[in-house]
């Protein structure tokens, strides 16, 4: 693979981290009014309409690989519905921070799969990295730190569980893009089928499809949702333009971001020398895979 598609997939990674970083510190808008259940069944529909609003021009002319369909739907059974599920759900338990930070764990899953299933190189310097940067996160979440409120250590799992399916994701993305290799395209067969998830659980939760409360966690979800689809798109995309041992790591970066907005517009957050010590490392790491 050459230096340009390369480039491109790092520079997509990292808009890709951008966006969910902030999606993770959106949320606990939205988690003041509304149920998190309840907020991805607005978050994920909310995008999806977005999507299929575009698609006849991000789709014009595009002929369907009907064989690639059930394996992007089987992801986005997965990702973003199953994710969105947890993350919304820790990040309510935990906070921004934890949540985002044990979700950085998930290129361990990426990059394991991508080597077992995709047969893709692990450099020497890129494992360091990898390593370098889940030390990082481990420091940060090591404690409670930077967040007020009480918690118990099973919650610990929720994020967990997001990571691994996080994980799981792009290296099966990948495969599918190897048969349909159209990102748009991928990525809106996922978010029609994450809809259909959360909506299905709405329904059985409360029995209705359209999530009940305020107007303003509502519209805080809707936001969330499109600033969060935003960076799964991009994900799509950076996994069709470059290795996933590259992409998933550099994706992983986004608790930089969450835990920069926290300590800027959540008052439970604080800047601690701990804090400070995980994010170096994680951005040590991010320069050592690079390096790689």
């Amino acid at each position: 693979m050459g230096d340009k598609p390369c480039m491109a997939a790092i520079l997509l990674a990292f808009a890709s981290a951008a966006f969910l970083g902030t999606g993770v510190v959106l949320t606990q808008f939205g988690l003041r009014t509304i149920h998190p259940l309840s907020g991805a069944a607005l978050s994920i529909p909310a995008f999806t309409l977005c999507f299929l609003l575009l698609s006849p021009f991000l789709l014009h002319g595009e002929t369907v690989v009907w064989r690639a369909v059930p394996i992007f739907a089987a992801v986005g059974f997965g990702f973003p519905a199953a994710a969105t599920l947890l993350t919304f759900a820790s990040n309510r338990s935990l906070g921004p921070v934890v949540t985002s930070s044990l979700g950085n764990l998930a290129p361990l899953f990426s990059v394991g799969l991508a080597i077992l299933v995709l047969h893709e190189p692990l450099r020497l310097f890129q494992f360091i990295g990898l390593m370098v940067a889940i030390g990082g996160v481990l420091i940060i979440t090591v404690n409670r730190t930077g967040n007020v409120r009480d918690w118990k250590t099973w919650a610990l799992l929720l994020p967990l569980c997001a990571a691994l399916v996080r994980g799981i994701a792009p290296p099966v993305i990948k495969l599918g893009l190897e048969i349909w290799p159209n990102p748009f395209g991928a990525g809106l067969v996922g978010y029609i089928f994450s809809t259909l998830t959360v909506l299905t659980i709405e329904r059985t939760r409360n029995g209705h499809f359209i999530a009940q409360g305020p107007n303003a966690g509502r519209l805080w979800f809707a936001l969330t949702g499109i600033i969060n689809g935003i960076g799964t798109l991009l994900l799509y995309l950076a996994v069709g333009a470059g290795p996933v041992t590259l992409v998933a790591p550099l994706i992983a970066t986004y608790p930089l971001v969450t835990v920069g907005l926290s300590a800027l517009v959540l008052s439970n957050v604080r800047i601690t020398a701990r804090l400070v010590t995980g994010v170096v490392m994680t951005v040590v790491g991010v320069v050592l895979i690079l390096a790689g």
